[in-house]
């Protein structure tokens, strides 16, 4: 069996497998490790480019329709046999020893389902970038954060930020992932379609009792938004409609209602500062993201059925028990370290000092 099958999930993105994928083969090819590419139906000319320029380097799994990030993981992935996935987005440089870190945490730690490398800007290379930067979290009312970026504002790199810590969630962007847990957690969610899935995929993976990690040691770095632009309104449609359908399957029944009641009032009042900055459509997004949750809801009651067993009253260290909303537009704290709130405890040192 393949030790570490990196999957590279493709939608149109022939420009960036023609810019980074010579690189992931130069840094990562080794016994053991297979690079794959999953084409989710692409419609330029991506397909004829990798068996042109690498048939015989990476592997080509043909989808035969786009079944967007997370229905496109999940088939391409029942195609791969190996003992760690590695996902890994088309628009990714990595470093020459990005991925050794990465296996030797998962290796280490048996109860460790996934770990993420830090990602970088790839155009300005101090900076962390949006889509993970050094660790995910999320607060008591789903919404999403990093080390070192808060909603928009992204932080410069901490050099003193080495060691690997839990985290809440690890970015889709680059994820370790052992393919046993991924198999048994349920995978992505097809209904997501793009967007919290790996959010998603995590805090059932925490419901199971499993710990996830951010491992600085690693870095690559992350041009983002090369599928949807930030400011696209069906990003912020599946933004909004996906992380209610996050808090109604994983939140314990003495929270779901509460919570979702609180995170409707939220989204109201970024409907009104969307208003204010005269973006309509992200409103109408915000509008349908609603009604399409209330639409689903009833469907979604058999998933939550399914999943009660593994659902935990348990407070996740990693859960911010407070608002970035309210801390980041009203409280003026923009960065990680300015919330009050102990995080995920650093992770053991045996593994640095037994090298």
């Amino acid at each position: 069996m393949t030790r570490v099958a990196i999957v590279i999930l493709n939608w149109n993105g022939r420009h960036f497998l023609e810019k980074f994928l010579p690189l992931l083969v130069r840094h990562t090819t080794r016994p053991g490790v297979e690079i794959i590419v999953a084409d989710n139906a692409s419609t330029d000319d991506s397909v004829e480019w990798m068996e042109k320029h690498h048939a015989s380097d990476t592997r080509l799994i043909r989808l035969e329709r786009n079944f967007g990030f997370a229905g496109g993981y999940n088939r391409a992935l029942e195609q791969v046999e190996a003992t760690y996935y590695l996902l890994l987005n088309s628009d990714i440089e990595v470093t020459e020893n990005w991925l050794d870190p990465l296996v030797e945490l998962l290796d280490f730690y048996p109860e460790l389902a996934a770990c993420s490398p830090v990602l970088a800007d790839y155009e300005k290379r101090d900076m962390y970038e949006y889509a993970g930067a050094a660790g995910g979290y999320i607060d008591r009312y789903g919404y999403t954060f990093c080390r070192g970026r808060i909603f928009d504002h992204t932080e410069k790199i901490d050099p003193d930020f080495r060691d690997p810590v839990e985290v809440f969630w690890t970015t889709g962007a680059c994820m370790l992932v052992r393919s046993e847990v991924f198999q048994s957690a349920g995978g992505f969610d097809d209904h997501f379609f793009a967007h919290m899935e790996e959010v998603d995929l995590c805090w059932r993976m925490k419901n199971m009792g499993h710990r996830l990690a951010v491992v600085p040691a690693s870095v690559v770095y992350h041009v983002g938004g090369g599928t949807l632009p930030k400011s696209n309104p069906f990003k912020t449609y599946l933004n909004f409609r996906n992380n209610l359908f996050l808090l109604y399957k994983n939140l314990p029944e003495n929270l779901v209602g509460p919570t979702i009641r609180r995170r409707l009032l939220l989204d109201f009042l970024s409907a009104v500062r969307f208003m204010f900055s005269f973006s309509l459509k992200d409103i109408r997004a915000i509008w349908r993201a609603h009604r399409d949750y209330r639409k689903k809801r009833k469907d979604y009651r058999k998933v939550r059925e399914a999943l009660a067993p593994r659902i935990t009253d348990k407070k996740h260290p990693e859960i911010y028990q407070g608002s970035v909303v309210f801390d980041f537009f009203l409280g003026g704290r923009k960065r990680f370290a300015e919330l009050k709130h102990r995080f995920g405890a650093t992770m053991d040192q045996q593994l640095i000092e037994s090298k």
